[in-house]
């Protein structure tokens, strides 16, 4: 064999002992790294806790426990929570819905008539929910004479009814109604349509 194949064959076998070289290590950590997973599919803590300290040190702060999912629980927000009167302190409001249905339901003296019908299944949006800042929870108090016994509307629930559908003379919202013994046997009147625009659609434009 000539000295420059001697030559050739003695690179080509440094080239092929390096490229062996070089893959070594990737085939190992892929083994490595499908002896893990293997390992945290059996024990999801252990293992992973035994690399993590192995890795990190045992002092390692890191949260590594892949094989556990936290949830937290919280209360459901319920807005307009209500709970029916006691015996003997029952106030009475119907609601008559856009179909002409009379629904007569017990309350408490101090509930509002929008958290009222939200609790009862009546048909109130309250899009910004009591806040005072829409008009969808616009009600038509049906005789003059229990109007007239409502305090009087202030001039945010006045600009809200300004942009009510169907805005009458005895028209209020139904979240600043709060009902009061005077107020026993109030009626009220849902609007046949309400038109959702809010305080912060103003703003926005400005």
């Amino acid at each position: 064999m000539s000295p420059a194949r001697t030559a050739i064959g003695r690179v080509s076998g440094v080239g092929r002992r390096s490229l062996q070289c070089l893959r070594t290590p990737f085939a190992r950590q892929s083994t490595i790294q499908g002896r893990l997973s293997i390992s945290t599919a059996a024990r999801p803590t252990d293992g992973v806790r035994s690399q993590s300290q192995r890795y990190f040190g045992s002092g390692s702060s890191i949260d590594v426990s892949l094989g556990r999912r936290a949830f937290s629980a919280t209360a459901a927000a319920s807005h307009g929570h209500w709970e029916p009167p006691p015996p003997g302190k029952e106030l009475y409001v119907t609601f008559i819905d856009k179909e002409g249905d009379e629904h007569k339901i017990a309350v408490n003296e101090g509930d509002n008539l929008l958290t009222i019908a939200q609790a009862n299944d009546i048909e109130m949006e309250g899009a910004c929910e009591g806040s005072c800042t829409c008009s969808t929870c616009h009600v038509i108090v049906k005789d003059e004479e229990m109007f007239d016994k409502i305090p009087e509307a202030d001039d945010d629930e006045n600009d809200m009814l300004d942009l009510a559908f169907g805005l009458t003379e005895t028209s209020r919202l139904g979240c600043q109604i709060v009902m009061k013994p005077e107020l026993d046997g109030l009626v009220v009147n849902l609007p046949s349509m309400t038109r959702n625009m809010q305080a912060s659609d103003f703003t926005k434009r400005k």
